[in-house]
């Protein structure tokens, strides 16, 4: 399965397990989706149901949930395994609907798809949209899950990593942050020694969708020996952006990379080298 869907195949769903999930991430995300919202659409909280909110010193700004929680959190939504689940966000996935994909792809569900564009796009071609809160199916059963399958990385291996340039570490944040000229969220501003930078919006065309894969695919292509040897990081500020960049790569068909779920946000409280390009 393709892990994007267009607004048009969306449309086409017919069957009883589509799950239609809003993880928009902003502080205002709860009332915006209120506002208006996608038809049959539930609200996820990407601070509540997608982390564990604790000391961003150890573990960063959204640390993920234990597995365990997170099969409560799906149970109270209505997602079973068998469920076709469908997440969109009001940042072309970026802010979380491409964080909530991973968490799904990595304890093992099949049909998780991110729509294409997002909430703007469905919006744009004037289609239905409705107000007002939203009640999950109830599900009787916890979702069974078990350790996170997809590669991730903590801490003491990316110092390691910073120091002997033995993987290539990928930040996903806007360059005036990479380069160092400020830092509107986090301690310091600057990057993870010996890393290198590839905006996550880079991987949306000027209409909001994903590049096609042949694009994507020559964007990452100083990267693509390194993906196939498993030696490829992938960070943001948080540990949600860089998902996004995962989803353009699996759009890609490329190789999928660690994702450094502290990202700067736990680096950057940690008394730990930093370069700038100033």
């Amino acid at each position: 399965m393709s892990p994007l869907i267009e607004v048009s195949d969306l449309q086409q769903i017919t069957s009883p397990n589509l799950v239609i999930v809003d993880a928009s991430g902003p502080a205002n995300a709860k009332y915006q989706f209120e506002d208006k919202h996608i038809p049959g659409a539930i609200f996820v909280d990407l601070n509540a149901d997608l982390s564990e909110i604790n000391d961003p010193s150890k573990g960063g700004r959204h640390p993920l949930p234990s597995s365990e929680k997170f099969g409560r959190t799906l149970s109270q939504l209505g997602i079973t395994p068998n469920s076709h689940v469908v997440i969109y966000d009001h940042l072309g996935g970026g802010n979380a609907a491409a964080r909530m994909w991973w968490m799904l792809k990595a304890q093992g569900h099949q049909k998780v798809q991110v729509l294409n564009g997002g909430f703007q796009v469905w919006e744009n071609a004037g289609l239905t949209l409705i107000s007002g809160q939203s009640k999950p199916r109830s599900t009787y059963n916890t979702y069974p899950t078990t350790d996170w399958q997809l590669a991730v990385i903590d801490l003491e291996d990316v110092i390691q990593v910073s120091k002997n340039k033995s993987q290539t570490i990928v930040d996903v944040r806007e360059g005036y942050r990479y380069n160092g000229e400020s830092e509107p969220i986090d301690m310091k501003a600057g990057h993870i020694p010996n890393a290198t930078n590839i905006f996550f919006k880079d991987n949306l065309g000027e209409d909001g969708t994903f590049k096609s894969p042949d694009e994507l695919k020559l964007m990452y292509k100083s990267i693509t020996q390194k993906l196939e040897n498993n030696e490829v990081i992938v960070h943001c500020g948080s540990g949600v952006t860089a998902c996004h960049s995962i989803l353009a790569l699996a759009h890609a068909g490329l190789p999928l990379p660690k994702l450094y779920v502290g990202s700067w946000s736990e680096w950057s409280r940690n008394d730990l080298p930093v370069e700038t390009n100033n």
